[in-house]
């Protein structure tokens, strides 16, 4: 069954290529949606089967060598049936 998670990345995220990876990582997983900075964090809006979100999640645990994450949040939203993943 396909979800929404809004998902909020914390730490050194931000002008470390953090998007443009989560982008390329998402795409390859199949995942709809965007990414963005927002503040002091980075948010992701995506959809997949769960399985996928989990595995991206993990990935945002850790994101791309440059980055430093400290903590990432999430929590279940409404589908808005993305058509493709894009940074904002």
């Amino acid at each position: 069954m396909v979800k929404h998670l809004d998902i909020f990345v914390f730490g050194d995220v931000k002008g470390v290529g953090f998007r443009a990876a989560a982008k390329a990582v998402a795409q390859n997983l199949g995942i709809m949606g965007y990414v963005r900075n927002e503040g002091r964090f980075v948010i992701i809006e995506a959809e997949a089967e769960e399985d996928t979100l989990d595995n991206f999640l993990e990935w945002c645990k850790q994101g791309p060598d440059s980055a430093k994450v400290e903590k990432v949040d999430f929590k279940e939203g409404h589908l808005k049936t993305f058509r493709e993943f894009s940074i904002l």
